[in-house]
């Protein structure tokens, strides 16, 4: 599923989810203060602030400053994502659409295989590639702190583990990250290759259908 770019929300933006993984892109590489504008362009223009059109000119510097990734523990790959997997302490926690994660949709048009990855904890996040309404409010602003923290608690997902996020391609796993580092959990990173990494890969394994324990909880 494709956002339509003449809604007015998401649009060809998706909201603020792309200023959202930039923040973590900024932070893996080492930036000290990131901030991102809750609620991102929309919110701007509901509360009637001037809009511009110009593109101001970028002024590149000689020197980052540090050396690139300053933290590379915020990124996982696979074979970190299979470790994450075996343990008890640790999550891989599937930030995707429930018709994603049970395989009745890739939710892109570029990734053809549909399903999860087997043991991965479903961090519901929206209805499809585009949307994090679960995460959001009304006002498409981040959502309370206590209250994510409740819904990650119910499936375990819970700060004294490592927890690693993952969509189909790391964006909405970078905002699902970002709500946890916001909130100060030790131990988060994205498995920033997703969905689209792990099934390319013929010998990763990957279920469909809903999980047994969800037939079992219903």
């Amino acid at each position: 599923m494709d956002p339509n770019n003449a809604d007015e929300f998401p649009g060809s933006a998706a909201g603020h989810i792309g200023a959202i993984r930039n923040a973590f892109i900024m932070l893996y590489a080492g930036v000290k203060d990131v901030r991102v504008l809750n609620g991102g362009f929309q919110s701007w223009k509901d509360a009637g602030y001037e809009i511009s059109t110009e593109d101001l000119a970028k002024q590149p510097v000689g020197e980052f400053g540090i050396q690139i990734p300053a933290q590379p523990e915020l990124a996982v790959d696979i074979p970190e994502a299979k470790e994450i997997l075996k343990s008890e302490q640790a999550n891989l926690v599937c930030v995707r659409s429930w018709n994603e994660y049970i395989g009745e949709v890739s939710g892109y048009n570029y990734i053809e295989k549909k399903g999860r990855i087997p043991g991965a904890v479903f961090g519901n996040c929206g209805t499809d590639a585009y949307h994090m309404e679960n995460y959001r409010n009304l006002d498409h602003t981040i959502r309370e702190a206590q209250e994510v923290a409740e819904i990650w608690a119910e499936v375990g997902i819970t700060p004294d583990k490592h927890n690693a996020f993952y969509c189909g391609t790391g964006w909405r796993g970078s905002e699902a990250f970002f709500n946890a580092w916001l909130m100060g959990w030790p131990r988060v990173s994205v498995f920033d290759g997703g969905w689209f990494e792990w099934s390319n890969d013929p010998s990763n394994p990957y279920e469909t259908g809903v999980p047994e324990e969800e037939l079992i909880s219903h």
